[in-house]
């Protein structure tokens, strides 16, 4: 019995097969079972030492001591302290001579900034460039950083001069003694402080300061700084000092009859000129710093040597002084090879305090403005601005309010609601996690957020809640009274085809959960189950569940 053929060349009936054939059927092949094991108990001594480090020591500073024989343990230590050992043995006559042609650069530009910032701070020049002289040398022996140049920087002057004047009312003009006795004192704490927190690798908390809180801060401030210096470039004698817009440019037109146009002239010239060769730095610097960054920095350890330098800085008449981004820009530009750099700068300085002061003695004041003015001016960061207004309207609010808080209130107040500001927004996210209600996309495995993707349909009869946050004893209330208004709200509906029975919780994006989280999701069930509700927890992170309680009736129950 034969069958007909199809068109593409099957047969449609059954077939007589020929003698001697056989028809071969390929077996299915068996599943691969991959079996993956739990993760072992771990005590809680182990665990609390695993936080520890993951806390304290994300990085690891000392993974290469490992193994490693006691001396050359000891040594590797000293070069840990001392980084300037790492490199001094290799240094050769080529280095040098990069790195003497960086440090005469950035001495042409910190001897000027040094007298301009020791004026923003209340404080005599000298100060200044001692500030640009020892903490530099403290530097190079203790930092790790090839391209940081030194020394003070407006936003540490004009700090540090406001805080003096109104937060302790000492006037720099009556009392210049105590002035300065106070802001080397000041100096001496604020090294202690920044040392503490590299020793006991606390600089985390820096971190509560978010990029968009100093973008605004710092461009307040710019403004700030600039709005002072109108004092000089228009030749004002009587000026208040008082750091908010309204009473600066108040006092600018109150006294209009000091105004002098041959300072307005020298200043605007002046202004034009530094303001030019920021340009061509800027686009130079740009281009250089976009294809480097070869090494890593220890943010701890750079902060104990910035503290140690401000400590011996404050014993030979040196205030605040960090990190500048001009210089160390420039320093970098000009072919820095190592921190030698900073020594070449200081003793620039050096030769400039010996013989070279008495030339910078009839320096006009609408020049020493000038400078700073395009110094500060550069911080204030409009593309970045308009960044964050276009990813995130929050960030940019936070940006806006630091900003308004420096330009209408006072530096210090400023920097408090710049702080207040990130801090609250931390707590915020702690308090306030989102919860969202998940759906299926229809004809596939995945859920998704219902308010997010109009794919994403309901289960009927099922309330899928998702909680993108740790769950722990500061948000569990706010989770528990949203969780009961979509209860209530589900069981006002009305709506008996999808009728509500289950709810779940998809605990997947939960990263952690402490006793108050177990006991929310445990009181949980009472009142779910006088509305009918089964609840459900989903995709639950072992490692959050161990330790609360191994066997115990709580975690039974949950």
């Amino acid at each position: 019995m034969e069958g007909t053929s199809d068109p593409y060349g099957g047969h449609n009936g059954s077939e007589i097969l020929p003698p001697m054939q056989a028809v071969v059927v390929e077996a299915p092949q068996p599943a691969v079972v991959h079996k993956v094991m739990a993760q072992p108990a771990q005590s809680s001594a182990s665990k609390m030492k695993g936080k520890v480090k993951e806390t304290f020591f994300p990085d690891d500073p000392f993974r290469s001591f490992k193994g490693q024989p006691l001396k050359k343990k000891c040594l590797m230590a000293v070069k840990y302290v001392f980084p300037v050992l790492e490199w001094v043995p290799g240094y050769s006559l080529s280095l040098f001579r990069s790195d003497l042609i960086a440090g005469l650069t950035i001495a042409s530009v910190a001897i000027p900034q040094g007298i301009s910032y020791a004026k923003l701070a209340d404080m005599p020049p000298l100060t200044g460039l001692y500030s640009s002289f020892v903490p530099p040398l403290v530097y190079t022996l203790l930092g790790s950083s090839r391209d940081l140049a030194v020394g003070p920087t407006s936003i540490t002057s004009l700090i540090m001069g406001s805080m003096l004047q109104k937060g302790v009312s000492v006037s720099p003009s009556a009392e210049p003694t105590l002035f300065l006795q106070l802001a080397l004192t000041s100096t001496l704490f604020a090294g202690l402080l920044q040392a503490s927190l590299g020793i006991l690798r606390l600089g985390f908390i820096i971190d509560f300061l978010s990029k968009a809180t100093l973008l605004g801060f710092k461009a307040g401030a710019a403004i700030i700084v600039s709005l002072q210096e109108l004092k000089d470039l228009l030749g004002i004698v009587h000026f208040t000092d008082e750091m908010n817009l309204v009473t600066v440019m108040a006092s600018v037109f109150q006294h209009t009859d000091e105004w002098s146009w041959q300072t307005i002239l020298m200043g605007a010239c002046f202004l034009v000129l530094l303001l030019s060769a920021r340009h061509v730095e800027g686009v130079a610097v740009g281009r250089t710093f976009a294809s480097i960054k070869d090494y890593q920095v220890d943010g701890n350890k750079e902060m104990m040597a910035i503290g140690l330098m401000n400590i011996v800085g404050s014993c030979t008449s040196c205030y605040v002084t960090t990190g500048g981004f001009s210089r160390s820009a420039v320093n970098h530009n000009a072919g820095c090879k190592t921190a030698m750099s900073n020594v070449i700068m200081a003793l620039t300085v050096m030769v400039t305090l010996l013989f070279l002061m008495p030339l910078f003695v009839y320096t006009p004041n609408v020049v020493l403005g000038a400078i700073i003015i395009v110094a500060v001016i550069g911080l204030i960061d409009l593309p970045a601005a308009y960044h964050l207004w276009k990813m995130d309207k929050m960030d940019f609010l936070v940006c806006l309010c630091a900003f308004i808080g420096v330009i209408f209130f006072s530096v210090q107040q400023g920097l408090a609601i710049a702080v207040g500001i990130s801090i609250f927004r931390v707590l915020m996210q702690i308090t306030r996690p989102r919860m969202i209600i998940q759906g299926n996309i229809k004809g596939t495995d995945i859920y998704r957020n219902v308010l997010q993707y109009e794919e994403a349909q309901r289960v009927p009869g099922f309330l899928i809640l998702t909680v993108e946050a740790p769950i722990n004893f500061a948000n569990t209330n706010y989770l528990n009274e949203r969780t009961k208004r979509w209860l209530e709200d589900e069981s006002f509906s009305g709506n008996k085809q999808t009728e509500l029975r289950f709810v779940i919780f998809d605990l997947s994006a939960v990263p952690a959960i402490d006793t108050s989280g177990i006991a929310f999701l445990i009181d949980l069930k009472k009142p779910t189950e006088k509305l009918g509700l089964e609840v459900n927890v989903a995709c639950t992170c072992e490692s959050n569940w161990r330790g609360h309680g191994e066997n115990t009736t709580s975690e039974r129950q949950t």
